[in-house]
C-alpha cells in the first residue's frame, strides 16, 4: 500500500454533501462545518473537512482572518478547507457576510437530506454543491496536518473524463435526490476529497517542503511507502536507505529536509497512529496491539503512546469509546 493510501486508510474519511445551492450575485456567506449540521449527515468525527464544488459561475473564498488567503473559484473547481474552519464565500470579497448557519436554518428539512437553496440579489448565478468529510483519529496525521488552511484544486482536464463526469453526474443527483442520492453522493465525496489531494500534491513547487512533498520526491516517496508498507518492521536508516538506493547520511538529510523529522521519528509517531486506530475500532488486547505496530513490550508502548496522546492506551481506549456512545447534540 502506498504512503498516501494508507493515511487515508488510517484517517477514516466519510463524506457527505448537504447543500445544492444557487447564489446570485450580490451575495456573501461566513460560516462553518458546524457540529449541529454535520450531527445530521456523519458520524462522530474529530475533524471536519469542508468542500465547495462550483458546478457554474464563480465566487471566491477566503479566511476571515487572512485577506490573503482570497482564491477565485471558477466552474470546475473546488476550494477545500481542511480543518473545517470558519471561512467567507461570495461574489466578491469586500461585502459584508451573512451567517450560513441562518441562512440555511430555512432550508433545513431533515437530517441527511441535501438542502436546495437559491440565495442573493438579481445578478450573474453561482452553483455549487457543498459537503464536508469527517475523520477520526486525525491526532498527528501526516496528511491533514499537511494540507494549507485553504486550497483550490482545479477538477478539469483532458486526461479526466471520468472525473468531469463524476462531478456532473453529482450534480444532478443533488438536484434530483433520487432514492439513495444521499449515500452515493457521500462516496463519490471521499473519491472526489483524494483526487483532489493527488491534483494538489502535482502542483506543488519544487521547492515545497512537508510530508506532500516528501510523497513527490523519488527517494523520500519510496522511503515512505517502505515504512508504511512493513511498519512493524525493526527498521534502520541503513536498511531504508539501502531499499531507495542512497546512502545513510544522504537519506536521513533529504528525510528530515523534506518531512521535517528523521526517518525514525516519523515511523514511530506512524506506528502510534496505527495503534489509536485498532484502539477505536477493535478489542484486541494491549499487548497484542504493542506487537503489531512494532514494539517489543506493553510496557514500552505504553510509554510511548502516553507521551504521543498524553494518556495510557488503555484510558485513551475508554474515553473514545465513550465519546462514540454519546448521542450528538440536538439541532437548536
Amino acid at each position: 500500500m502506498d504512503a498516501l493510501s494508507d493515511v487515508l486508510r488510517v484517517v477514516r474519511l466519510n463524506g457527505a454533501v448537504y447543500l445544492d445551492g444557487e447564489f446570485a450575485a450580490p451575495w456573501c456567506v461566513i460560516g462553518r462545518a458546524e457540529p449541529r449540521l454535520c450531527a445530521g449527515y456523519l458520524a462522530c468525527a474529530e475533524r471536519v473537512v469542508s468542500f465547495h464544488f462550483i458546478t457554474a459561475g464563480t465566487c471566491w473564498a477566503r479566511l476571515p482572518d487572512d485577506p490573503a488567503s482570497a482564491l477565485r473559484i471558477d466552474a470546475g473547481e473546488i476550494v477545500v478547507v481542511p480543518q473545517g474552519e470558519t471561512h467567507i464565500l461570495g461574489s466578491a470579497t469586500n461585502l459584508k457576510p451573512v451567517s450560513s448557519a441562518d441562512v440555511l436554518e430555512h432550508h433545513f428539512q431533515a437530517a441527511g437530506r441535501i438542502m436546495k437553496l437559491t440565495h442573493g440579489g438579481s445578478g450573474p448565478v453561482t452553483r455549487m454543491v457543498c459537503g464536508f468529510m469527517g475523520g477520526e483519529n486525525v491526532l498527528g496525521n501526516p496528511l491533514l496536518g499537511a494540507l494549507p488552511r485553504i486550497f483550490k484544486v482545479d477538477m478539469k482536464g483532458t486526461q479526466a473524463a471520468w472525473l468531469q463526469s463524476s462531478l456532473q453526474f453529482a450534480a444532478e443527483e443533488a438536484a434530483q435526490m433520487r432514492s439513495g442520492s444521499t449515500t452515493l453522493l457521500g462516496k463519490l465525496s471521499e473519491v472526489l476529497f483524494v483526487e483532489a489531494i493527488r491534483r494538489y500534491i502535482d502542483t506543488l513547487p519544487e521547492e515545497q517542503a512537508g510530508w506532500l512533498a516528501g510523497l513527490r520526491d523519488r527517494f523520500v516517496g519510496r522511503a515512505l511507502a517502505q515504512l508504511h508498507a512493513q511498519p512493524a518492521r525493526a527498521w534502520t536508516v541503513e536498511e531504508l536507505a539501502g531499499e531507495v538506493g542512497l546512502s545513510r547520511s544522504a537519506l536521513a538529510q533529504r528525510f528530515t529536509d523534506l518531512v521535517g523529522v528523521p526517518p525514525m521519528q516519523y515511523l514511530a509517531r506512524w506506528r502510534l497512529q496505527i495503534a489509536a486506530q485498532q484502539l477505536r475500532t477493535s478489542d484486541h488486547p494491549l499487548a497484542a496491539v504493542a506487537v503489531d505496530v512494532g514494539y517489543d513490550s506493553e510496557a514500552a508502548f505504553n510509554r510511548a503512546f502516553k507521551r504521543e496522546f498524553g494518556m495510557p492506551p488503555a484510558t485513551w481506549r475508554r474515553r473514545r469509546g465513550q465519546e462514540a456512545s454519546a448521542p450528538p447534540s440536538p439541532r437548536q
